[in-house]
């Protein structure tokens, strides 16, 4: 680290559990965000502030006057633009060290089997169930952790599977891919914006505790807020063996001993 850096981090460097070592894997890291809206926006600004080296930024989406209220990665000005430019913009103004690749597209199999296996962490912003399901089958292949987070009306939730682990859970172990589902879009039921914020925010610290090794993240256990009575809900979660993604019927995960 130089002169300024060490100025800029000198808050985190202070802390004990952080410190410089810590710190330098978070200038080193590369941590992909799918989706530039109401969890990425908070989750990938916090990331830039704290020094993350390189994001990939990815959705396909274009800046709506509608996404304001909660989108604090974009402003007025921004409306039109994609999303992912837009979120540039703002990370440069924020923190111009940080480099930022913008992906202007939706993420299919080849894209993720391409990309997910560079990234230090992936960070799950999206609000689409299929997608979801994409990400986690490609962070279990590669064993590249996932932190997920979701939000709708006053409700948010959000934990962290590390496949590094072979005794995390996977997405799919919590929310089976062939369980009756019934999507629903924030477009249709609304979400109260501060709760948006608390839970990509909370996905900007899990990821940085995996990438820099300190603390104990979310893996095994799943988190989920009222924002109306701001009321915390925690709820364990195992590996399940019979799980098709990372259990002995994948073929992702070997069984665990």
């Amino acid at each position: 680290m130089n002169d300024d850096q060490l100025l800029r981090y000198s808050r985190h460097i202070l802390v004990d559990e952080i410190g410089i070592e810590a710190q330098q894997r978070f200038l080193d890291a590369h941590a992909i965000v799918i989706g530039a809206g109401g969890l990425g926006s908070p989750a990938a600004m916090y990331l830039a502030a704290a020094g993350v080296g390189t994001l990939t930024l990815v959705d396909a989406d274009s800046v709506d006057l509608t996404n304001l209220q909660r989108q604090i990665l974009h402003a007025t000005a921004s409306i039109g633009e994609k999303k992912v430019e837009s979120g540039r913009e703002t990370i440069a103004r924020l923190n111009p060290e940080v480099r930022v690749q913008p992906v202007d597209r939706r993420v299919d199999d080849a894209w993720l089997e391409a990309h997910v296996p560079l990234a230090t962490v992936v960070l799950d912003c999206t609000d689409n169930f299929a997608t979801r399901h994409a990400i986690n089958r490609a962070c279990v292949k590669h064993r590249v952790p996932l932190v997920s987070g979701a939000a709708l009306r006053f409700d948010g939730q959000i934990s962290t599977f590390d496949f590094r682990d072979e005794h995390s859970p996977c997405y799919a172990c919590v929310f089976p891919e062939d369980q009756p589902f019934e999507e629903v879009a924030c477009s249709q039921m609304g979400v109260f914006a501060p709760t948006v914020g608390i839970i990509g925010t909370m996905q900007a610290a899990e990821a940085l505790r995996v990438i820099g090794g300190i603390g104990q993240t979310l893996m095994g256990r799943l988190m989920m807020l009222d924002s109306l009575r701001m009321e915390w809900t925690t709820m364990k979660i195992s590996r399940q063996q019979e799980c098709p993604v990372c259990g002995s019927g994948g073929s992702h995960l070997p069984e665990t001993p």
